[in-house]
């Protein structure tokens, strides 16, 4: 997954989004729990005192020891949990504790001046006998409704840590919990895109078969959403189909147009055989090969870039091979071919015929007893890839002013070997119009190497 891709981006967003909106979740949660968990907390402690208070208060001057039917950690030794009854303004007066509190003291709220809630309760964080964290409540009552008599403070204190422990165990398990949710959301997001985007995978896959020449268009079932595209693009391939098509009709017709005059006039020029007819006849072979140039550049040109036209190197080569082992079998010549199974030219056969043919016989023409021809692709399915053409020969070679003279139409360094001194030239003007290139080196052989340069399908 790129990290320019539609892909990433929406898998990006949503995680993203999950990510952030989990923590929330998680604090918002915690939060309430902890809300809760604090109110049941005190809930407990305002009944335990309350009941105290019930249970206490039923003497008619002293208060006396509520029987402990509450909470049993109140008789374990400074378990945290405590109750004890004390009187506010008179110090004679009797006071009372659990059994957990010991000989320890709890401090007043009232002596601190904390205001009472709606409920006539009063809280306070203290630390304990045991140096532990406390929350205390604090009701004022007395033994009878007489002012005379002395108010007692009954308090109930309960541990600080019972309740973060709690808190803390629900905050792990939430953590947890939020974790494999968020883990599992991410995984079902990346599932998610992955399985919306297949369709996209396969116009992709569908592109490249048919830009490669093992597909015509565009086949198979697609979502609603994309089925127009895969319409559009297959009336797109139609299209251009139609207008090579067009092209190479246009360029046929032309030819004939054109040869057939020229034909006449050379034939009228060549009865007369003056000075006038035999400059008409030379001019007319000038007009009629650069007719044929032309044309069968402009014929080259309306399949360079044809989509779906790919030639397999090798089908060429093999025949090539055996048809120019048989023309220079009187010298012996060994052609060695050396090409790569995947190697496809991107475009048409008759052309690749062309250029390896003129640059193999150019090689068997010159070459001793041995020609070398080494073919490589490289790039793939997602980047236009090259095909790197290399022909090596051990005949005797060219200078650089000869390699430089050696590409221009016509010329010939040797009237001695047979051809017109034209099909370098062509083969230049093949390559230039697919967007190639042709180099012409010194051969590890010791001739010629031509090195030609051509897009891979």
């Amino acid at each position: 997954m790129k990290l320019k891709s539609l892909a990433f981006r929406l898998f990006a967003t949503s995680a993203a989004w999950t990510l952030l909106v989990l923590p929330i979740a998680g604090v918002i949660i915690y939060r309430l729990y902890r809300d809760d968990v604090q109110a049941s907390f005190d809930a407990r402690l305002e009944k335990l005192v309350n009941s105290i208070a019930v249970d206490s208060m039923g003497g008619e001057k002293a208060p006396i020891a509520p029987a402990n039917r509450y909470e049993p950690l109140f008789e374990d030794f400074h378990s945290g949990w405590y109750w004890q009854i004390k009187p506010v303004e008179d110090g004679i007066a009797p006071s009372l504790a659990s059994a957990s509190l010991g000989d320890a003291k709890l401090e007043l709220p009232i002596l601190r001046e904390i205001k009472p809630d709606a409920n006539g309760a009063r809280w306070m964080g203290s630390t304990g006998p045991a140096g532990e964290r406390l929350r205390m409540v604090e009701v004022i009552d007395s033994p009878d409704s007489r002012e005379q008599t002395p108010r007692y403070s009954i308090i109930v204190a309960g541990p600080v840590d019972w309740l973060e422990s709690r808190v803390a165990n629900f905050l792990t398990r939430l953590t947890i919990a939020l974790f494999l949710t968020g883990v599992g959301l991410v995984t079902v997001t990346l599932f998610q895109v992955r399985f919306g985007l297949l369709p996209l995978r396969r116009i992709e896959q569908g592109l490249a078969e048919v830009r490669s020449g093992s597909a015509e268009k565009l086949e198979g079932e697609l979502p609603a959403e994309i089925e127009p595209l895969q319409d559009e693009l297959n009336a797109l391939i139609a299209s251009n189909q139609e207008i090579i098509d067009r092209a190479r009709t246009q360029v046929g017709n032309l030819a004939h147009a054109l040869k057939t005059p020229l034909a006449v006039i050379t034939n009228e020029a060549r009865e007369d055989k003056g000075a006038l007819g035999a400059k008409i006849a030379e001019q007319a072979e000038i007009m009629r090969d650069q007719v044929n140039h032309y044309l069968d550049r402009a014929r080259v040109a309306a399949r360079v870039g044809v989509i779906g036209r790919a030639t397999p190197v090798q089908d060429v080569l093999e025949p090539l091979q055996r048809a120019l082992e048989r023309i220079h079998r009187e010298r012996s010549i060994a052609i060695h071919v050396e090409c790569a199974p995947d190697a496809r030219f991107a475009g048409e056969r008759q052309d690749l015929e062309e250029v390896l043919g003129n640059v193999c016989d150019n090689a068997c023409k010159w070459a001793k007893s041995r020609v070398n021809v080494v073919v490589s692709a490289t790039g793939g399915r997602k980047s236009p890839g090259r095909l790197a053409i290399r022909i090596d020969d051990d005949g005797p070679g060219l200078s650089d002013e000869q390699r430089a003279r050696i590409g221009k139409r016509g010329v010939r360094l040797d009237e001695t070997k047979p051809g017109s001194g034209l099909g370098l030239s062509i083969v230049t003007d093949l390559v230039q119009s697919y967007r190639g290139s042709l180099t012409l080196a010194r051969s590890p052989l010791g001739g010629l190497r031509v090195e030609v340069d051509l897009p891979s399908a």
